[in-house]
């Protein structure tokens, strides 16, 4: 027991006699030792500037705060490398070189001075006005009405002015009020000539009072042109077969007309009435809408850009902007199925060809 001791107190001994000898090592250690880089005073002058540079830019590129907490975002587009290396210049008093090299910028691109054409006012001021005009169309739906109206430019120069003014396609509009007027289990038959097949279905709406307004949408499937809109606050089957009837009169009797399964599209008047007069009736699967689907497509256009955009008084107010915004559908808004152009000129002469016409798949 006693040896034990003894070597205890051996072994303590020795930790005290270490941690005193670390105790003097350590200043003289810290006298030779020599400075970290970067913490001399003594370093002033473009080295510095260089190095408050690449804090700049580090932060800048990485989208990192400054130490002030300011978020400078990230450098991306070459335009904001420019404008970051002027700035570096600027304030820092380096070269371009330096800047550029700090900045990841080539100097090329630096120097790049751009080209600003004879009509690019005269462009801009057309596609600020167009797309005033017509808030739901993009970039590319603007391009071919400039081409309409004789403008020599592509899509991509109007996207790049499209950009650079700021415009966009609104994902929500706020409803207007007009102020001037107060009150599937079957292969699915694809339409291959006008007149083959027609299609039908009904939407929705409701006028300020909170009263609901219903409308009858009939469209050509192969020319895409909207036949007729009615707009009422019922419409059963003999309405249907009233608006027909005012269609037919003067774009001649379809083929085929296609809808869904609704109670007046099946009404015994009705199928009767089209198989006197030599229309076959194509009835899509219960919960399939995606087989109406020039129809489906064509209601969600009227709905993005005039339903939802408009705030009704009156029925009489909505049947003459709807079918306004109609007329319009068919004779100026520019179509992409059929290369860019209205369905109403591709009535009687279709264009592209109908084999370069896209149409949906089958739906077996």
């Amino acid at each position: 027991m006693t040896g034990r001791n003894s070597e205890r107190e051996e072994h303590t001994t020795s930790l005290q006699g270490n941690r005193d000898h670390r105790s003097d090592v350590l200043p003289l250690e810290e006298g030779v030792r020599r400075p970290e880089v970067g913490s001399s005073k003594t370093d002033e002058g473009a080295g510095a500037r260089e190095r408050e540079i690449e804090a700049f830019s580090s932060g800048a590129v990485s989208g990192e705060a400054d130490p002030e907490g300011r978020g400078l975002g990230k450098l991306l587009s070459p335009e904001r490398r420019r404008c970051a290396v002027e700035h570096a210049r600027e304030k820092y008093e380096v070269s371009e070189r330096h800047a550029c090299r700090l900045l990841g910028q080539w100097r090329r691109t630096q120097r790049y001075a751009a080209i600003h054409r004879i009509d690019e006012a005269a462009l801009t001021e057309a596609i600020v006005a167009l797309a005033s005009e017509y808030g739901r169309y993009g970039y590319r739906r603007i391009t071919a009405l400039l081409q309409r109206d004789g403008w020599q430019v592509g899509k991509d120069r109007v996207q790049r002015i499209w950009r650079r003014e700021g415009l966009k396609v609104p994902q929500k509009q706020r409803p207007r009020g007009r102020l001037w007027l107060n009150d599937g289990s079957c292969v699915r038959l694809r339409p291959e000539r006008a007149n083959h097949v027609w299609s039908y279905d009904f939407v929705s709406a409701m006028t300020d009072d909170g009263r609901t307004l219903r409308m009858l949408t009939l469209i050509d499937e192969f020319t895409r042109e909207s036949l007729a809109i009615r707009v009422a606050r019922r419409l059963g089957r003999y309405e249907v077969i009233e608006a027909l009837a005012d269609v037919m009169l003067f774009r001649g009797i379809p083929e085929n007309i296609r809808s869904d399964n609704g109670p007046e599209f099946v009404a015994k008047e009705l199928r009767q009435w089209l198989a006197k007069v030599g229309t076959g009736t194509l009835y899509i699967e219960p919960g399939s809408p995606w087989e109406n689907g020039y129809c489906e497509s064509f209601n969600g256009k009227l709905r993005d850009e005039c339903l939802n955009g408009e705030i009704f008084y009156s029925l009489k107010e909505a049947q003459i902007v709807i079918e306004k915004w109609r007329v319009e559908y068919n004779t100026k808004r520019p179509h992409s199925a059929l290369g860019y152009r209205p369905p109403a000129p591709a009535a009687g002469n279709p264009y592209p060809p109908p084999s370069t016409v896209s149409q949906p798949l089958a739906v077996m």
